[in-house]
């Protein structure tokens, strides 16, 4: 009899048991449904990354008299080890269709005996008209579309300075507009993967882009009414072996004024020192896979000193570029030897006088990447250079030098 009843308590006991179990997991069902899930705050969107050059350029120098002044300041006589740039980068959508984009440099010389200061480099958001985002306005400080190269971070270029001919056109690539920007979704992703599989690519700038902007190049106030209008289209096309191939085209055309700093006393210029300031050029790029090829050709007219009248006129200008590179992966490591010829002849119309080139260039480097946050770029550079202003009139400096960068990336 006592062991009936235990039986009956205990299969009574097993029973509420379950019960209470079911009525548990309805209970933390319906919580679960109720609890909503944590909203994000704007400021969880963010991004914080930049990187970091060093670089010395003395090695094997034949002639301390050779210098490019928009290349790199350490060039040539009393050159030494040099920061080139340190780089942070803030950005982020703080809304659905709002992405933010801050980039400061603590590498910039305020003068040839001050370095490493500084200064803004992008400040700029995009508002997209669509949830896609295919369709975009951009506002602020930003690279202009004009030039593969130019819009290539310096953190993904292979040879260590930007070529002089599309680069000439605007000083740090940069300057204050109203862009407009297009390109499909599916394009916009290529675009992407293109930076972020180590394929050198130049980021978004949409397949089509127009805007308008100061003309007077970054951090400088704009000088006349009348803004700089650029337009660009550009397609990466992808064949069925997974090459890329890029093509574009793009025009820009302003009036460029010059300021009091930039022209020496002595100088014959434009009453309003007001000069046409217009180019177009084309771009080529094969990606490196592994074989690569990039290429770019500008002609236009802008403001060059001439040494015969000894005054700034408004001028033909024309030159380009091709890099041929390779790249290798061996495990974790990549290796990509590279050769740049370029050709330049024409003004600078944010140096001195708007001074007067002529550049013959030949680079052979190797850049290797022991792992993803550090790189050592190798480059020889074998150079021809006529650049001349009121001060020195007759100028061609012509040598070869072993360059070194050391790169961090973070």
């Amino acid at each position: 009899m006592k062991i009936k009843l235990l039986l009956i308590a205990f299969i009574y006991f097993v029973q509420l048991a379950n019960i209470n179990a079911q009525q548990n997991i309805a209970t933390d069902s319906i919580t679960k449904k109720e609890e909503k899930p944590k909203e994000k705050k704007w400021y969880d969107n963010f991004s914080i990354r930049g990187y970091a050059q060093v670089r010395y350029n003395r090695l094997f120098e034949t002639n301390d008299s050779l210098r490019c002044e928009q290349c790199d300041r350490s060039w040539g006589l009393d050159g030494g080890f040099f920061l080139r740039r340190m780089r942070v980068i803030i950005s982020g959508n703080v809304h659905d269709r709002v992405y933010i984009y801050i980039q400061p440099d603590f590498a910039s010389s305020a003068s040839s005996t001050g370095l490493h200061f500084g200064q803004l480099r992008d400040a700029y958001f995009d508002v997209s008209l669509d949830k896609k985002k295919e369709f975009r306005f951009r506002f602020g400080q930003s690279k202009i579309p004009f030039g593969f190269e130019n819009m290539q971070s310096s953190q993904n270029r292979l040879p260590l300075d930007r070529n002089d001919a599309l680069n000439s056109s605007l000083s740090n690539e940069r300057d204050m507009g109203i862009f407009f920007y297009w390109a499909p979704e599916k394009i916009r992703k290529r675009f992407a993967s293109l930076v972020n599989d180590g394929l050198k690519g130049s980021g978004d700038y949409g397949v089509f882009g127009i805007g308008a902007y100061n003309g007077q190049t970054a951090n400088k106030p704009e000088s006349n009414d009348a803004p700089h209008i650029v337009t660009r289209l550009s397609y990466p096309f992808e064949f069925k072996n997974g090459q890329i191939f890029e093509a574009g085209f793009q025009a820009y055309t302003g009036e460029y004024v010059l300021t009091s700093d930039q022209i020496s006393s002595g100088v014959k210029i434009n009453k309003d020192k007001t000069y046409l300031d217009q180019r177009m050029a084309a771009s080529f790029v094969l990606y490196p896979k592994p074989f690569g090829i990039q290429a770019e050709y500008n002609v236009g007219k802008g403001p060059e000193y001439n040494p015969k009248t000894d005054s700034i006129e408004t001028q033909n200008l024309t030159g380009g570029y091709i890099t041929m590179s390779y790249m290798v992966k061996l495990k974790n490591q990549i290796l990509i030897p590279f050769v740049r010829g370029q050709y330049y002849d024409g003004g600078k119309k944010h140096e001195t006088d708007a001074r007067s080139y002529k550049v013959n260039e030949m680079e052979l480097g190797i850049e290797w990447q022991p792992y993803k946050n550090f790189e050592i770029v190798a480059m020889w550079t074998m150079s021809e250079r006529r650049f001349e202003d009121y001060k020195l009139p007759v100028n061609n400096q012509k040598g070869s030098l072993l360059r070194l960068q050391f790169q961090m990336n973070y």
